[in-house]
């Protein structure tokens, strides 16, 4: 989903330093703007763009800004179930209030890597059990395993298993409040092989965010 984020940029926050970054959250469009936060130490400020796609028909898209671990700006990712793909892009920048780049999304690849996964969505529960599995492709090398709470102005929870980039998998869990929304995000992954196996699996908690997509981001 889009450029290395803030790769070629030289600043990089010094360690204990905290800078302030907008934190923002819209459906429907490309950019948001919002209140300025200061954010904890050795976060950076980050743009994030999800578009959701369910059997090739873009269903919704989502723009965030907030702070992020700065390990979290890297390459485009993706997530895959049996019929539906979430392109997720992201971009940093590292002054205060900065405005990052546009994320850009991934391109398609629907070339088979090998790697399987149990899939399966459900919407009002926060699990789901695998009756099927899939064949990833592309990046998409990991089985991932997400829980999505979604309150306030959207109001929505989903469970989702199947294929992720490792991209995906290393976001870990999010949270965001913004705009009258509250997104909580856990995400759990290993890699592609026909199950998906961590210590919480019997039932999800939920997990605070840096920032999220979630599935939105």
């Amino acid at each position: 989903m889009f450029p290395y984020l803030g790769w070629t940029m030289s600043f990089v926050p010094c360690p204990g330093s905290s800078l302030s970054c907008t934190v923002c959250l819209v459906q429907g469009a490309t950019f948001c703007t919002g209140n300025n936060v200061t954010c904890p130490p050795g976060r950076v400020c980050a743009s994030t763009y999800t578009v959701n796609m369910e059997d090739g028909i873009k269903k919704n898209e989502f723009f965030g800004r907030s702070c992020v671990p700065e390990n979290q700006c890297q390459g485009p990712g993706s997530f895959s179930t049996h019929n539906t793909t979430s392109k997720k892009g992201f971009s940093c920048c590292y002054t205060d209030n900065c405005t990052p780049p546009a994320p850009v999304l991934s391109s398609v690849n629907n070339t088979q890597n090998g790697h399987i996964c149990p899939t399966c969505t459900e919407d009002g529960v926060d699990w789901c059990d695998a009756g099927r599995t899939m064949s990833c492709t592309g990046d998409e090398t990991m089985c991932i395993l997400q829980y999505t709470n979604m309150s306030g102005t959207i109001s929505r929870d989903s469970v989702l298993r199947g294929c992720a980039t490792p991209t995906i998998c290393n976001i870990g869990n999010q949270s965001l409040i913004t705009g009258g929304l509250s997104v909580q995000v856990q995400i759990s992954c290993t890699g592609g092989g026909g199950g998906l196996h961590c210590g919480f699996c019997g039932h999800l908690l939920l997990g605070l965010i840096s920032w999220i997509i979630v599935s939105i981001f």
